[in-house]
């Protein structure tokens, strides 16, 4: 059983996991329900238009996010989030009760209430959720954690669109009964999430003598203001909002899309919806498989082009199909040019999974553990900022006359640009992805003691010199960044020195070729350390041509001798004799010299004392590390 599914068995997380899946669930159990009665049976509403209506429960659901995020994110850190919790759902419970009488007496205006009051119970969760995971998770659950959080909400939100969505059209000798059964549902699904909240553990108040400001306009742009402090965090947070920009465009667009484009009743909109929601699921869940457990960057870059392809794709897909009267689902499934748009709509969704899931554990690992719930708080902000935009974006284009294939393909478009211009302020993001594919599509690599790299504080670690690309390997099997000592002709060069400037490498020269560059580099080196950072240096100083390795030189002693860190052993397998290396003549003349997918294997020592770490004796572990030559 892999760490993320025991996860679901330990009372640290289960409960938690559980009470938000409840939540998530009625919200949309509510929203589906409503939506799509307001779509097929508007009749009931008097005065109510259905081609806009799902646009505008939609922001009226996120308004409160704007309103009430920065409120919610003082009181998450102020106070004991398990208490926090079973108060929502307390909410809750009184927030359905009113919303059965709206449904059972199909009054819009009680029911647009409802819609506000269960953004409101979400606007306050949502920073006591994201701000409980690291107090009760390790740095190298995170992404797991995340990983089952995302793909349990949108789990929730499938159940829950299929509950919605089928129940509200129920009818019985020629009456329609379902709104009754909806508002049953949706009270008996709060209660639940009440009772199963009385097993959230505790959760220490983050600042318990925080004073709250109750005003949420000056509050709102202190967060903002908050957030902004950690350039990497904020930028990840705008990432983030933007995913919620495109998941509701797409999200609220599938009743009009059903209907007016599909020509399929309401029980296809329940499948459009499934397939989204399983396909977020999936690749939410990929992700700590595809990361090796990390917060790996690069799978952001490598989401937000999935996404781009397949929306721009669901629009050519979704042309020039002909009318038709409303279709159920067997029929829809019928159609063979219809099948395209639920692979679209699938492998869109799974490509948003790879975009946000890293970008929400950077935001969490990232932050003061004592305003963590307020960068949440702003991220919420955000978040509902760029989905309010989104929900107008789409009535002003469908007024102009813009179908929804149209607004698909402006979004997809769109997505691209925002995409460009995120990557361009942080090539942290670019970098990282360029870096992932390189090693995952030429290698398979297998670690060994990374749980000797120091979870935080400064460290420096030495390796055998192999190849050109020991950086690049080291450094995407790493779950912390690192700096790399690097010959300063390897920095000049085009492609890689670029990727090496991008990660702070430090270019290191012979004191007979340039002493004052050898000397800066020990300076930055000696800055790194003391900011806490880790250093790798590669002690051979040359890439070996014959396999065998090169003498330890002085400068990793010089290194620590004018800042002591502990020295961490490490060694690489299985690079001797690949593209990279220099077995045979010149490195990278001779591709495929070992096929794709290689066998490699990053091993990790116990850290080695400063006053201990000589040449000889590192060179010793690392050759004990490295084994007899592949």
């Amino acid at each position: 059983m892999s760490s993320q599914s025991r996860l679901l068995k330990q009372n640290r997380f289960a409960p938690f996991f559980w009470t938000q899946f409840m939540g998530a669930m009625n919200d949309n159990i509510f929203k589906v329900a409503f939506t799509s009665l307001v779509t097929y049976h508007a009749s009931l509403f008097q005065g109510m238009a259905g081609g806009s209506a799902a646009f505008l429960i939609s922001a009226i659901f996120i308004l409160p996010f704007v309103l009430f995020s920065a409120t919610s994110g003082q009181l998450a850190d102020k106070y004991e989030k398990g208490r926090l919790i079973r108060f929502v759902k307390t909410l809750e419970i009184a927030i359905m009760l009113l919303g059965a009488v709206g449904f059972a007496t199909h009054n819009a205006i009680v029911l647009f209430a409802c819609t506000f009051l269960m953004g409101l119970h979400s606007t306050l969760f949502g920073p006591v959720k994201y701000a409980y995971l690291p107090q009760h998770l390790g740095e190298r659950e995170l992404v797991g954690g995340n990983g089952l959080v995302e793909m349990g909400t949108f789990v929730a939100i499938l159940l829950g669109t299929i509950l919605g969505g089928e129940l509200a059209s129920i009818e019985r000798g020629g009456e329609l009964i379902g709104p009754g059964l909806v508002g049953v549902l949706c009270v008996l699904v709060a209660v639940s999430g009440r009772l199963i909240s009385r097993g959230v553990p505790a959760s220490p108040s983050a600042q318990p003598d925080l004073r709250i400001n109750w005003n949420p306009f000056s509050e709102t742009w202190r967060n903002l203001k908050l957030a902004g402090g950690n350039r990497t965090v904020f930028l990840s947070m705008l990432g983030i909002s933007w995913l919620w920009f495109v998941g509701a465009t797409f999200l609220t667009s599938f009743f009009n899309f059903a209907r007016d484009i599909l020509h399929a009743d309401q029980s296809v909109v329940t499948l459009l919806l499934a397939v989204f929601s399983i396909g977020i699921g999936i690749g939410s869940l990929l992700c700590e498989r595809l990361s090796g457990g990390r917060v790996e960057l690069g799978l952001v870059p490598f989401g937000s082009i999935g996404m781009t392809a397949f929306a721009v794709d669901l629009y050519f897909a979704s042309r020039g199909l002909p009318p038709h009267a409303l279709m159920g689902v067997s029929e829809f499934l019928g159609n063979h040019a219809h099948w395209r748009v639920l692979a679209d709509l699938m492998l869109l969704a799974l490509f948003a999974g790879f975009y946000s899931v890293p970008l929400y554990a950077l935001i969490q690992s990232r932050c003061e553990p004592t305003h963590r719930a307020r960068i949440v708080a702003a991220n919420n902000i955000l978040n509902a900022l760029f989905m309010i935009v989104s929900a107008l974006l789409a009535l002003a284009l469908t007024a102009a006359g813009f179908t929804i294939p149209e607004l698909f393909l402006v979004t997809g478009i769109l997505n691209a640009v925002v995409a460009i211009y995120i990557y361009s302020l942080v090539p942290e993001f670019l970098v990282r992805f360029l870096l992932w594919i390189v090693v995952n599509l030429g290698y398979r690599i297998r670690t060994e003691g990374l749980q000797h790299l120091p979870e935080e504080g400064a460290a420096v670690l030495v390796c055998n010199h192999v190849s050109f690309v020991d950086a690049v390997i080291i450094g995407t099997t790493s779950p912390r960044q690192i700096r790399f000592v690097m010959d300063h002709r390897i920095f000049k060069s085009w492609l890689l020195g670029w990727l090496f400037r991008q990660v702070k490498a430090i270019p290191i020269a012979p004191a007979h070729e340039n002493p004052e560059m050898l000397e800066r580099a020990y300076r930055t080196c000696a800055e790194a350390l003391a900011n806490g950072e880790l250093v790798c240096i590669f002690p051979e100083g040359k890439i070996t041509a014959h396999g065998d390795m090169n003498p330890f030189k002085q400068g990793v002693r010089n290194i620590i001798d004018r800042s002591p860190a502990p020295v961490v052993p490490m060694a690489l397998r299985g690079l001797w004799g690949s593209f990279f290396s220099r077995k045979g003549g010149p490195a990278m003349t001779r591709p495929f010299r070992r096929g794709i997918l290689s066998k490699l294997h990053l091993v990790v020592g116990e850290p080695i004392a400063h006053d201990l770490a000589t040449p000889e004796l590192l060179q010793e572990r690392v050759l004990a590390l490295r084994g007899p030559m592949s």
